[in-house]
């Protein structure tokens, strides 16, 4: 018998690679032993709406583009079929999730690793009443990954990031917060904040510390005071690109639950999507809750 695949692709990713090695690794699928219904997103938030409307239909659900594809689709199991596994084809410009992973970035390659794949459980964070696959931020810079235009992101790539974060290097926001990890508090200004679970975060290694691991039901959690000075700055930028956390300006630590309250609304960026805006937040990490196919 047949196995039933859900292949969900966002055909504006990554240069438009996915649309352009979508014929491959259909085949590649076909010949796996799979009967592939194939559903290019249509509009914001469609990936996640119709992987929900569809998720019954399928024994495996497949995304197919950046970190924001993955996430909707992720998001649409685990609010209906938290059981079904999930196969990823990064096809975006940056793919933080799945270089922590070792998943290929040739599409082909890593169609193939999902035919002869197993089954393997990994962790998922809970934001509120929703999920993010490997990172929730608030503060700097954190809305560039949605508001740079896809226009930019398919010419340019990662430098694309770079050019709009460039807009906002001189516009450092503020927000004080209260963050309980339970046995851990912290309270301060903060300009960026950053719960993750992944290696690299912007394409760039190391940031989230030198000792990760996706399952161990733990998160890395990074808060960054509001710099007064330029030495300050300098001394942010040092610690966050070395992965040296001795500053007293950058908190870092490791928890698997976390409550943040601020004085203000905050913007959230869930997974390099716009995660709304919140005065309270309570996040936790689900234990290999995520059914991920991987080699």
């Amino acid at each position: 018998m047949e196995k039933r695949m859900l292949l969900v692709y966002n055909p504006r990713s990554g240069k438009g690679q996915s649309a352009a090695g979508l014929g491959d690794i259909l085949d590649i699928f076909t010949k796996g032993g799979y009967l592939v219904t194939v559903h290019p997103t249509q509009a914001p938030g469609d990936a996640e709406s119709f992987t929900a409307a569809h998720l019954h239909e399928a024994d495996l659900v497949v995304a197919c583009g950046g970190d924001g594809t993955l996430d909707q689709v992720v998001t649409a199991v685990m609010e209906n079929e938290p059981s079904k596994p999930v196969g990823y084809i990064p096809a975006g410009s940056t793919n933080d999730f799945a270089a922590s992973l070792g998943i290929p970035r040739s599409m082909p390659e890593a169609a193939a690793d999902i035919v002869r794949g197993r089954v393997q459980p990994c962790d998922i964070g809970a934001f509120n009443e929703t999920y993010f696959v490997y990172i929730a931020a608030f503060g700097v810079f954190t809305d560039v990954s949605y508001e740079t235009d896809q226009s930019l992101k398919n010419a340019f790539g990662h430098f694309a990031y770079l050019m709009e974060a460039g807009k906002r290097v001189f516009n450092i926001p503020s927000y004080h917060v209260l963050a309980d990890a339970g046995s851990q508090q912290y309270e301060g200004n903060y300009c960026y904040g950053m719960i993750t679970n992944a290696r690299s975060v912007g394409g760039m290694k190391n940031i989230t510390g030198n000792h990760v691991d996706l399952h161990d039901g733990l998160f890395e959690v990074t808060l960054v005071h509001t710099p007064v000075t330029p030495l300050d700055v300098n001394e942010i930028i040092t610690s966050i690109l070395t992965g040296d956390y001795h500053s007293h300006l950058v908190e870092h630590f490791q928890t698997d639950r976390l409550t943040l309250e601020s004085r203000e609304t905050v913007a959230w960026t869930l997974d390099g999507e716009y995660g709304s805006e919140h005065r309270r937040v309570e996040i936790s990490n689900r234990r290999g809750a995520l059914q991920l196919v991987l080699p």
